[in-house]
């Protein structure tokens, strides 16, 4: 796995990063849920029927899981264990919009210490992509971010897969070009020639488009 290191200017992610906003809200959310399922499960004990003490099992269950959820996402947000972790991926501009950019990415789909990679393209749109120009073909080097709070995997891909843009936590114009450059002239030509892709892709119910690996170029396929 392809890791970039590099500083990340946490005051800058927190104010353009929006998967680090995404799981704030997931947090925010999960904490709600938990507030409420515990207040029900409280109430249908203390109602004390048969059919309450079924349904308190129930909401207890809930409550079990959004706390859980609260907890894990703290640990899992960390701007710095996002990009330390992720994978570096390329990523190009496919269509620039009023309301922000659709990115086209190349990721490797497949599980955690699986030997042989999968490729797939996926697609994000974003809302904001500063140190870049809002133009089709732009590259934008990222880092892969992994659902992995699913609690199983589809056969040997994982369920989601999406791009971070480096550039969401740094404003170093040097450390963008470095990561730019850390990606092969290979990866970022199979992004440019399937631009016209990235509609299909989108189309997809999971937002990603699996490649076959007998068409790739050497480097990449099998």
């Amino acid at each position: 796995m392809r890791h970039f290191e590099f500083a990340v200017d946490r005051k800058h992610a927190h104010a353009v990063n929006e998967v680090f906003a995404d799981l704030r809200r997931l947090r925010l959310l999960a904490i709600a849920a938990t507030v409420v399922a515990a207040a029900g499960t409280a109430l249908l004990i203390w109602l004390d029927h048969p059919w309450a003490y079924l349904l308190a099992v129930a909401f207890a269950l809930g409550t079990v899981t959004a706390l859980w959820v609260a907890l894990w996402t703290p640990w899992h947000s960390s701007i710095d264990k996002l990009y330390a972790d992720g994978e570096l991926v390329p990523a190009v501009v496919s269509e620039a919009r009023p309301s922000g950019v659709v990115l086209l990415a190349l990721v490797d789909v497949s599980a955690p210490n699986t030997r042989d990679p999968r490729y797939a393209l996926v697609t994000r749109k974003v809302r904001d992509l500063p140190g870049h120009q809002a133009r089709a073909g732009e590259r934008v080097p990222s880092v892969a971010v992994r659902t992995d709070r699913a609690p199983r995997q589809v056969g040997q891909r994982w369920q989601s897969v999406s791009a971070m843009p480096i550039a969401w936590g740094t404003t170093d114009d040097a450390v963008i070009a470095r990561a730019r450059a850390a990606i092969s002239e290979t990866e970022w030509r199979l992004l440019t020639d399937n631009l016209a892709l990235a509609e299909k892709v989108r189309r997809t119910t999971t937002k990603r488009l699996l490649l076959d690996p007998h068409q790739l170029p050497g480097e990449l396929g099998s």
